[in-house]
């Protein structure tokens, strides 16, 4: 029996503290999912879609970009997952009669998870230029409205255009050629506020922006370091991984400033030891690392391994350094150069500690390091990743069994939407590919990255805001800037699924498009269509729904782009085409997507027989170079040794380090409920873990409402504030002089210029903050 809406939110004034977990998954997790899934599905509903979920004929999760193996289980969903495929294949749904009845202010009053439970959109809706009400618009009509804004731009740089994760291949394909016909490059993406550091790095030191690393590499590690990375939350099914990896005699440590349930153990639903023999423990060693000390941990490795390779040449792949890399002897003098008391101040931990973590790399044939937005989110995070490069270069850990870099995307398929051009800042070969496929000539100039996008809105640089999916308003930095600068715009587009902030913090105008999901049913023409995804490693795969679509006449995303191009570009209406467009047959496009596939593979690298390699549920894998060859396309053909100095953010007095993180009834900004099951905290996110040291030296006590304040230093010495109000503070097991809350309620506290060097990442993990107390009432 599935359950209504809510009427009204969530009472957060009565949280709950209790004991944080030292286990995950199991049987709780289990029913969990399972109650979550007939809320939103009903119970057969619930059986058919999960069902296909991850299944070689079935359609990807919505949720996160871990891959499968090549043999699949009956059940190959986590709890997040199934929580993420109920709130998609949801019966509830959301019609003009619902726009008709709540207005744009009142929804603004609510917050992303009563929006999100309201269910699915069913119709175009339109906000017209001073309305208070969205009402519905025909499709043809809400195309036309947008390619009539676009064409009417005086620069097409006027126009930005963001991208959710979620979307297929085939739709971002066509949405960069969309973007690159109009004339601009202005296609910021969720990558830039996640993994933009990551890709930074590794294109600089091994020359291409990914992971490489298989499944089967993690499965035969001797050595797994998981760092900044939570994946009984955010990957669960990872856990499986290490647990399989455990079983082979891998030895795992754990770096984050805070414990978590899964990586401490894991009881796995489909396994006896997990339900009744107590599970598998995952994590060897936990180092409570200090927030932003992760570069200095790596320095320190490598340190330990250059004094340890003074009598032990061995230690070092010397074969491998000569042959395959660069830059070894200035990058081993200054790691030398280093002081153990400025690694162990950076890091917060033990001289002991970091040597033993050491020893563990000196004594492991193989080494694989994973890492998600923990290391990604510094102002030093591209140098943090490069040190980690470093380390496993010193080893030959790059290009063999077993070894290598492993960066944990989130988004199902936001690793795939940057391969198919979603960049801001795309390569020479990729624009000539794509010019001599189309018959026109891309922009070469850069575009807007998130940042600089929401920079442009704020100046006055931009007029109209298309958003491919995503939650932009709840997913930005710097929440009060983020929503006057999309206040200023002309016209705002969201093509969605469901409700979310986004759709209530809008332009003069706004048009909501609602589109198929991953779970439903597209025909086009009457033939069933077909859509790719591309996982955190690297493989790509065919995804297709089977449920019945919220409304008949709903587009995909896929045919919505197309449809859009052929509006801007031909103009069959008479008006004069576009300049330099590309040129396609835009409705055969729309109605076959094996033809979007078609020009795809012409123009990407890797993607050569993809209808072929496809078929009959196969997974592709894309070349890589330092995986497949240990070929590096640096611009001297070797993986680079790098130089950093030693950075970390001291903790000011009387201050705290912040770092946002979900809840685990969180995936990104969609908001499942308002408990975190895991860390003990039930019925509310308006908390702030922090020391007990802390809450004692400031005068405060475990359970207060606090406010929290960022402090942000401006050029000219002059401090910004920036405040999030009412959060309860919870004595928690963090390192002294930091602090953990929930994204996007701290999303306010983080500056818009306050962004990590080179990838422009906002620093969601490193935001100085105070605890001041409320006013009393």
């Amino acid at each position: 029996m599935t359950s209504k809406p809510p009427i009204d939110d969530i009472d957060e004034s009565e949280v709950r503290v209790g004991r944080p977990k030292s286990v995950a998954v199991g049987v709780p997790a289990v029913l969990h999912a399972l109650k979550i899934s007939a809320e939103q599905m009903g119970v057969a509903r619930s059986v058919q879609t999960l069902a296909r979920v991850n299944q070689k004929d079935g359609f990807d999760c919505p949720g996160c970009a871990w891959p499968e193996e090549d043999k699949r289980h009956l059940a190959e969903f986590c709890e997040n997952g199934a929580k993420a495929v109920a709130e998609e294949a949801t019966v509830r749904r959301v019609t003009p009669a619902f726009f008709a009845e709540h207005s744009v202010a009142e929804l603004r009053a609510h917050d992303d998870w009563w929006l999100g439970q309201q269910g699915r959109i069913t119709e175009p809706m339109i906000l017209d230029a001073g309305a208070t009400h969205y009402r519905p618009i025909a499709w043809p009509d809400a195309l036309r409205e947008i390619a009539d804004a676009l064409r009417g731009l005086d620069d097409p740089n006027e126009a930005i255009f963001y991208t959710s994760g979620r979307t297929s291949n085939e739709a971002a394909f066509l949405y960069q050629l969309l973007v690159r016909g109009l004339g601009t490059n202005n296609l910021p993406d969720c990558s830039n506020m996640c993994h933009e550091s990551s890709g930074s790095a590794l294109t600089e030191t091994i020359g291409i922006g990914k992971g490489t690393v298989s499944i089967e590499d993690l499965h035969e590690a001797d050595l797994i370091v998981v760092a900044g990375q939570n994946p009984g939350t955010n990957h669960p099914r990872m856990l499986s991984a290490l647990e399989k990896a455990k079983r082979n005699g891998a030895f795992i440590i754990a770096v984050n400033p805070l414990p978590e349930a899964g990586l401490i153990r894991f009881e796995n639903p489909q396994t006896v030891r997990g339900v009744v023999l107590g599970g598998t423990p995952i994590a060897d060693l936990f180092v409570q690392i200090r927030l932003g000390g992760d570069q200095a941990l790596f320095q320190a490795v490598g340190k330990h391994l250059l004094e340890a390779s003074e009598t032990d040449a061995a230690i070092l792949d010397r074969a491998f350094i000569e042959a395959h890399t660069t830059g070894f002897d200035a990058y081993a003098a200054h790691v030398r150069s280093l002081d153990w008391s400025e690694l162990t101040e950076a890091t917060g931990l033990t001289e002991a500690t970091l040597r033993e973590v050491g020893e563990r790399f000196r004594t492991s044939p193989s080494a694989i390091v994973c890492w998600a937005m923990g290391l990604t989110q510094h102002k030093h995070s591209v140098p943090t990743l490069r040190e980690v490069v470093n380390v496993l270069l010193l080893q030959g850990n790059i290009g063999r069994e077993g070894a290598g870099v492993c960066p944990v995307r989130g988004h199902s398929n936001v690793q795939g939407d940057r391969t198919v051009g979603i960049y801001e800042k795309p390569s020479e070969p990729f624009l000539a590919a794509l010019d001599a496929e189309f018959g026109f000539t891309a922009p070469r100039a850069h575009g807007h990255d998130v940042v600089e996008a929401i920079r442009a809105m704020r100046d006055g640089r931009a007029r109209v805001f298309m958003a491919m999916g995503g939650n932009f308003v709840s997913a930005t930095p710097d929440t009060e800037v983020t929503e006057a600068a999309l206040e200023r715009l002309d016209l705002t587009v969201q093509v969605s699924t469901k409700l979310n902030r986004s759709h209530t913090v809008t332009g003069r105008r706004a048009i909501i498009l609602p589109v198929l999901g991953r779970t439903d049913r597209d025909r086009r023409d009457g033939v069933e269509q077909r859509v790719t995804v591309e996982d955190s490693m690297g493989a790509v795969h065919a995804s297709r729904g089977r449920l019945k679509p919220p409304a008949e006449d709903m587009y995909s995303e896929v045919a919505l782009v197309a449809e859009l191009c052929a509006l801007v570009f031909d103009r069959a209406d008479g008006a004069d085409p576009l300049p330099n467009a590309p040129k396609a047959a835009w409705h055969e496009l729309a109605a076959d997507y094996a033809k979007v596939r078609t020009h795809l593979e012409h123009v990407v690298p890797g993607f050569e027989d993809f209808e072929q390699r496809i078929d009959r549920g196969k997974t592709m894998f894309l070349p890589n170079g330092p995986r497949d060859s240990r070929t590096f396309t640096t611009e001297d053909g070797k993986a680079h040794f790098t130089v950093n100095e030693l950075e970390w953010l001291p903790v000011p007095e009387g201050r705290l380090i912040l770092q946002t993180l979900r809840s685990h009834d969180q995936y990104n900004t969609t908001i499942y409920g308002k408990d975190d099951r895991y860390r003990g905290i039930t019925g509310g996110r308006r908390v702030v873990l922090v020391n007990p040291e802390d809450v004692r030296a400031f005068g405060f006590e475990d359970g207060e409402v606090v406010d929290l304040v960022s402090e942000w230093t401006l050029a000219d010495g002059s401090v910004e504030e920036r405040r999030a109000e009412a959060f309860r503070i919870v004595e928690y097991r963090t390192p002294v002089g930091n602090a953990a809350a929930y994204y996007p309620e701290t999303n306010v506290l983080v500056p818009l210029d306050s962004t990590a060097r080179i990838s422009g990442t906002p620093t969601s993990k490193s935001v100085v903050v105070r605890l001041e107390s409320r006013p009393k009432r």
